[in-house]
């Protein structure tokens, strides 16, 4: 009854919108992906930083029901609406880009395993009417995006993604990080970083249970205090940011370690940052099935890859691409112990990031914010 409530509410503000006067010189960033790796937030840093001869307006959360009216009038007047979630626009004179949000590894839309039918053919249907380009990195990310979603090939381009711009030229420098985060003013010390997936979907109570009483890894053998002396050991510290929504249950819930800490929405916020302007600072990243793996291929750092709910996963929603453990460029590790040992082992994946590199992006250089405004800017 919401969705359908919803939609209704889209419908008719979107009646409401197309009335307001085209401006061939205003864009509209619709942003779904907060501060983790947004296309959407980081192009629209770009155009008021780069270009100031236009006009951007930023809308965010989107979609929300929240929104109020001074934004979809500025959502009517724009030429160019970008989106990083499903493609949107109020009418056909607009031109619609879509940007997304990663390269995807997880199955979703058709071809997941806990997704309707229904939902996914007037998902389709959406992407069919409404967006006009998606930009793209690669053959294989057309393919597995198409794959999902029914994308016709014609509207893909090969403009690559804001998010590595920012990874590629991050501000954010490892002395800094280290300051802020650890109060730590060591030049040879190593940070990494910690980015699961939404594990909410698995439908697992023990393991959000375990990530509620602090476990984050969800080990079955994890012991805070060890990690921390593992990792002081080794120079190392670990941030790790969890979804917003597990993030929130960690509200009365204290770290004692001085050598891991939590990176939270808030914090991003406070800064005016992306979690990609922070990426490029640190040494090593570990995740579970998140796609932001792709991305920080283009780092050639060590990658460390999180498997103990590996068969709950494919089951739940399963993978694009597979088995897992031959096409992640990095160890698998399972508990804490299997981590430990690996936090010490010297980086032997170099080649198979290469590969899997070349194979996901042959668009990306780090001028992927100037190459879609010139495009754009010749539609």
């Amino acid at each position: 009854m919401k969705n359908i409530l919803f939609r209704l509410y889209l419908a008719v503000m979107k009646f409401l919108a197309r009335w307001r006067k085209e401006d061939p010189n205003t864009y509209v960033i619709l942003n779904g992906a907060g501060r983790s790796g947004s296309n959407g937030y980081l192009f629209y840093k770009y155009l008021r930083r780069e270009h100031p001869e236009v006009t951007a307006y930023l809308i965010e959360p989107w979609p929300s029901s929240h929104l109020p009216w001074s934004d979809w009038q500025k959502i009517g007047r724009a030429k160019y609406v970008l989106t990083t979630h499903q493609p949107f626009k109020v009418r056909k004179s607009q031109v619609n880009l879509a940007l997304w949000h990663g390269i995807p590894l997880k199955r979703m839309g058709t071809m997941a395993n806990n997704t309707q039918r229904r939902d996914n053919q007037r998902n389709e249907k959406l992407w069919h009417k409404t967006a006009d380009l998606v930009t793209s990195s690669s053959e294989l990310y057309e393919s597995l995006m198409s794959a999902c979603m029914g994308i016709e090939g014609p509207r893909y381009v090969q403009l690559g993604f804001p998010r590595i711009d920012s990874l590629l030229k991050s501000p954010y420098k490892k002395s800094q990080l280290l300051a802020d985060f650890f109060s730590c003013q060591d030049p040879e010390a190593q940070v990494g970083i910690y980015v699961p997936t939404f594990r909410y979907e698995l439908e697992e109570p023990e393991v959000m249970e375990r990530i509620k009483e602090g476990n984050f890894f969800a080990f079955s053998d994890f012991d805070l205090a060890a990690l921390d002396q593992a990792l002081a050991a080794r120079k190392q510290y670990l941030l790790v940011k969890l979804h917003p929504w597990e993030m929130k249950l960690f509200s009365d819930f204290h770290l004692e370690a001085k050598h891991v800490a939590f990176l939270n929405n808030s914090d991003l916020l406070a800064k005016k940052l992306d979690l990609y302007e922070i990426l490029g600072a640190t040494d090593f990243l570990m995740t579970d099935f998140s796609s932001i793996y792709f991305d920080y291929l283009h780092l050639d750092k060590p990658l460390i890859f999180i498997t103990n709910y590996l068969a709950q996963y494919e089951k739940t929603r399963g993978f694009l691409l597979g088995p897992y453990e031959k096409i992640v460029p990095g160890p698998c590790v399972a508990s804490q112990a299997d981590l430990v040992k690996q936090l010490g082992e010297k980086d032997g994946y170099g080649l198979e990031r290469k590969k899997w590199l070349e194979l996901s992006d042959q668009a990306d250089h780090g001028q992927a914010c100037q190459t879609i405004f010139d495009y754009l800017s010749g539609v």
